[in-house]
């Protein structure tokens, strides 16, 4: 596969996250919607709504973070970090990302295990069993190893970290 064809195909990954980011949005809008209409028209209150809403909350959250949200879409307050050199930055950069992936790769099993022990409990009124409901974060937690681990693999071979200070930004 070229180059060109790589990005092209992983262009078209994208947006389909950003399709399903999308979807999961307009699911907690509806569900939002939904409980209004129904506890305040038909003066008949409904839990699913709530737990719809909810579920579709954290998945997005979660879904957007793993594969919508860019490092350059971070909201960070840099203030110091933008004003050291090059070399300090990459050092924090290198620290801070081993001490990230550090955590998040130690707390793994322990997460696995817990996600995997919820298939006993299920959600309430949706009736969806809580292994489910929760898989989205181990799939979190191993994006944030590999992308905290890329960023130190960046920093170490050299390449400074992005600047965030709209002042040192440029356009590409």
């Amino acid at each position: 596969m070229t180059k060109a064809a790589l990005s092209g195909f992983l262009a078209w990954l994208r947006r389909r996250a950003e399709n399903v980011a999308a979807a999961l949005l307009a699911i907690v809008f509806i569900s939002f919607i939904l409980q209004i209409a129904f506890r305040y028209l038909l003066g008949w209150p409904v839990g699913w709504t709530l737990e719809v809403s909810t579920l579709a909350w954290t998945w997005l959250v979660l879904w957007g973070a793993v594969f919508v949200v860019r490092e350059s879409d971070e909201i960070r307050f840099d203030v110091i970090f933008s004003a050291v050199p090059d070399r300090l930055r990459r050092f924090c950069v290198i620290v801070s990302g081993l001490v990230l992936a550090g955590l998040f790769a130690v707390s793994l099993p322990a997460v696995v295990d817990y996600v995997t022990f919820m298939k006993v409990e299920s959600i309430s009124y949706i009736d969806l069993r809580l292994d489910y409901a929760f898989s989205i974060y181990i799939l979190f937690a191993v994006a944030v190893v590999a992308r905290a681990l890329y960023r130190v693999w960046s920093a170490a071979r050299g390449r400074p970290p992005k600047m965030s200070d709209p002042s040192h930004l440029r356009e590409d």
